[in-house]
């Protein structure tokens, strides 16, 4: 089954943005660059991004169990 998490590895920020991508399966950079348009345009993907690397558990912690 497929796991939404922060990615540890080759991450930016918090991991959310590579996490994103391994979830869709696209490239991160095009989740970064949506994900700053979404800054620029709404001002609400700042604390999105907040929101979800708290609640997203990392890779590590998926895959521990």
């Amino acid at each position: 089954t497929k796991r939404l998490y922060r990615v540890e590895r080759g991450r930016k920020v918090a991991g959310v943005c590579g996490g994103i991508a391994e979830y869709i399966n696209v490239d991160p950079t095009v989740v970064r660059l949506l994900w700053i348009l979404l800054i620029f345009c709404a001002a609400s993907g700042i604390l999105a991004y907040l929101i979800a690397a708290i609640i997203m558990p990392s890779e590590s912690e998926v895959f521990a169990k």
